[in-house]
């Protein structure tokens, strides 16, 4: 599988980034570890594993790519901070206060759907089998693990904090999902920013890869998508720049494969 290859030059990448970066050797060793034995996994699971595990596996190694990348935040890049919440205030002026009066119903939809981005990637799967589409699961998680690594990389090069972690809590008429959903943020993610946002990209790279397929069920991947995008700013989960790196990344991607 492609997006196997994809995911073994990632993190054989996290294994000699750590070495360049100003990081406790403590955790260079253990990224490197970690590093090392995924490429490992992936080479042995490539030519022992039945093709079913081998379709599934991908989402693992999203996951511990994305908590992986986690382990090189130190502090942030002070230009590159600054310039994602220059961005912010030129477009939105005060983004704590900017959504303040939306409808309550539509900031819980927009939470709610937030909290459950992580969802959409093995429903795509799902859609696929479930149309009888299978052959093209490959080119499927060769979309979605190109966006979210593609997400996930710069983090060991450029860092920055989430707005969330910078601003002061942002006034919403839906407090008690917005609570709920702020507390899922801070407690199960790694507590850094990535750019391009891998919200934005994963989700979208999801819409994309199903939507010649299957143009129905496409579109409202897509939709869900958009609105992920959208939640992504107005809970202040991201940047507006992480964002619209995150849609061009995805953009791109979708572009290559297509091509190829």
């Amino acid at each position: 599988m492609t997006a196997s290859w994809i995911a073994y030059w990632y993190f054989s990448a996290l294994t000699v980034l750590p070495w360049t970066r100003p990081l406790p050797v403590r955790r260079r060793l253990q990224i490197t570890t970690i590093g090392l034995t995924v490429c490992a996994a992936i080479l042995w699971t490539a030519w022992n594993v039945r093709t079913e595990i081998r379709y599934s596996a991908p989402l693992a190694l999203i996951l511990i790519g994305y908590y992986l990348s986690g382990l090189f935040f130190t502090r942030p890049t002070e230009r590159f901070e600054s310039w994602l919440l220059a961005w912010d205030r030129r477009l939105l002026g005060d983004p704590t206060t900017r959504f303040a009066h939306w409808p309550r119903p539509w900031l819980a939809f927009l939470d709610i759907i937030y909290m459950g981005c992580f969802l959409l990637v093995p429903a795509g799967v799902v859609a696929l089998v479930v149309s009888g589409h299978e052959t093209l699961i490959d080119r499927y998680w060769t979309m979605v693990t190109g966006a979210e690594l593609g997400a996930f990389l710069p983090l060991a090069i450029v860092q920055a904090r989430p707005p969330w972690a910078i601003e002061r809590e942002p006034a919403l008429a839906d407090r008690a999902i917005h609570r709920a959903a702020s507390r899922f943020v801070r407690e199960l993610t790694i507590g850094a920013n990535t750019f391009p946002s891998g919200h934005a990209a994963g989700s979208l790279a999801v819409a994309f890869a199903i939507l010649g397929a299957l143009p129905i069920v496409g579109l409202v991947f897509l939709a869900l998508a958009l609105c992920i995008c959208l939640a992504c700013v107005v809970g202040r989960y991201h940047f507006v720049m992480d964002v619209v790196a995150g849609v061009g990344l995805a953009l791109a991607i979708w572009i290559v494969v297509s091509l190829v």
